[in-house]
């Protein structure tokens, strides 16, 4: 058996779809490796607690070698309890006839009690990572309402917009998905995010020389990717939960382990006015993670007119979301 101490990974919504598409991996040593061990604490709500006592089960059944011990509660106090990760995939979904604001508050209520928590309970290095939508303006909510927590260790999920990307263009060039580099996810997780291919490569060469049909990076690329989560609802008639997941995981992995040289990865964190993004709002920037766990914003990539227009429209959205988030909870965001 190992003998590093275990990482502690707090998931919400672990029996929802997302969830059990996760933890399975988190256990198995996927995620931070095969000589590390985990503990997971698994939290639920109403409905879902007998859901996740069959997870449990299953758990059991697998007999991970890494896993040291599963914790499964509705208690968010005994949840978020010692955590290093907290994984924040719950979340209600938007219903027919649902406004944004609604969804907004009703999420937002969840978001304000979670952060607090988190603050009271988990480890004051705690890094957490919101997936529940709209995941960007839920973690901004979760930082504001987590006093005493390190602004920078709040995330928000983007991977998944790069993992579309990364694949939308190696089907274009005809060649596997790993040739495809630094595909940038600017903005918020939503139809407006930026997929910036302007600054990716494929097989070592600019994105734009491999690719040079213009109409359809800038046309066809950047709308597949906005609008690839409604894609997927209308085929499976259910919204992305593997692929949800694997991002998730992937994000995870991206921020414990450091970047390979020359490379980066998307991920939303508070902007603090890198290239000239509005501060105070969670923003999707390319990020590289140092040996040391800390990450920093990749600086100095050109944006052209096309670009700049387009993370505007993501930029002008977020500042909305945040406004329409505090007059909601009546709270300062």
């Amino acid at each position: 058996m190992a003998t590093k101490t275990p990482i502690r990974i707090a998931v919400t919504g672990a029996a929802g779809n997302i969830g059990y598409a996760a933890i399975f991996r988190l256990a198995s040593g996927a995620v931070f490796g095969p000589d590390q061990p985990v503990a997971l604490n698994l939290i639920e709500v109403g409905p879902g607690l007998n859901a996740l006592n069959g997870v449990v089960m299953e758990l059991e059944d697998c007999a991970f070698p890494l896993l040291t011990e599963v914790v499964a509660t509705g208690d968010l106090n005994e949840g978020f309890k010692d955590a290093d990760w907290c994984l924040l995939i719950g979340a209600v979904p938007r219903k027919d006839g649902m406004e944004r604001k609604d969804l907004l508050g009703i999420n937002g209520k969840i978001f304000v009690g979670q952060g607090d928590a988190i603050a009271r309970n988990a480890k004051k290095n705690v890094k957490v990572l919101v997936v529940g939508n709209p995941c960007n303006t839920n973690a901004l909510i979760a930082l504001r309402s987590s006093a005493g927590l390190r602004e920078e260790n709040f995330f928000a999920m983007t991977r998944l917009d790069e993992n579309r990307a990364k694949s939308q263009l190696a089907k274009k060039a005809g060649v596997h998905h790993s040739a495809v580099k630094n595909v940038a996810i600017w903005g918020n997780h939503s139809s407006t995010q930026y997929p910036d291919f302007t600054n990716a490569t494929i097989q070592g060469k600019p994105a734009t020389t491999v690719i040079t049909d213009q109409a359809w990076l800038k046309d066809t690329f950047v709308g597949d990717v906005q609008k690839r989560g409604a894609t997927v609802i209308k085929a499976r008639g259910a919204s992305s939960a593997a692929s949800a997941a694997n991002a998730a995981l992937d994000t995870l992995r991206s921020l414990h382990f450091p970047t390979p040289a020359g490379e980066w990865h998307s991920v939303a964190v508070l902007s603090k006015g890198d290239y000239g993004i509005t501060p105070g709002i969670m923003f999707g920037y390319p990020l590289r993670t140092k040996a040391d766990g800390s990450w920093e914003i990749v600086q100095g990539l050109p944006l052209d007119e096309f670009s700049r227009s387009k993370i505007a429209i993501t930029e002008k959205e977020l500042i909305e979301e945040r406004a329409t988030a505090a007059e909601a909870l009546g709270i300062k965001l």
